[in-house]
């Protein structure tokens, strides 16, 4: 079940990004894509307009919707983490650093 809400969450995410970034900007981004030149065409440049609101609309809330059912879904599993973190030892044992040992130092005979 959490998998199928995942793909369905993730999808709704990539079309709402693709539909937001096909909307009219100040530069009016579908010009050309209107279908024909009658008033009564099914994508004029108002008709598109509302297309994609709506559109917009009904995906944020299926994005919402499938955001929170995820949030619940998840809630009371407990999920097996793979994490480097807890397998990792807590405490590294060292060997402390052997500081070596001073050389004595050579004494020079004295002559008499």
């Amino acid at each position: 079940m959490g998998s199928v809400l995942l793909v369905i969450h993730l999808l709704t995410a990539i079309f709402l990004v693709v539909v937001i970034l096909m909307q009219r900007s100040g530069g009016g981004a579908l010009n050309g894509l209107g279908g024909g030149s009658g008033v009564n065409s099914f994508l004029t440049a108002r008709g598109t307009g509302n297309l994609l609101t709506r559109m917009t609309a009904i995906l944020a809330t299926i994005f919402f919707i499938t955001s929170i059912s995820l949030c619940l879904y998840y809630k009371g599993t407990e999920r097996q983490s793979n994490s480097i973190l807890d397998v990792a030892p807590t405490s590294q044992e060292t060997p402390a650093p052997t500081v070596p040992s001073v050389p004595e130092v050579p004494t020079v005979p004295t002559a008499k």
